[in-house]
């Protein structure tokens, strides 16, 4: 289930970054870089948990493991 949930967000986080370049293309600066600004904490987010740590465990993975 967390995977489809990471895939949901990982393409919001691409249509908001298309959004953005476009209305920074319009002239819309403020409007633009705030959505910019939300693609990047998402997928900062998305990396939180994909991302292996030092040890190699993936967070992800983990959770998955306690349902």
């Amino acid at each position: 289930m967390f995977d489809v949930i990471v895939s949901v967000v990982m393409l919001a986080a691409a249509f908001l970054i298309g959004g953005g370049v476009t209305l920074l293309r319009r002239g819309e600066k403020p409007r633009g870089l705030l959505m910019l600004i939300l693609a990047f904490v998402m997928v900062a987010n998305v990396a939180i948990w994909v991302v292996p740590d030092d040890d190699g465990d993936v967070p992800l993975r983990d959770v998955a493991a306690e349902d």
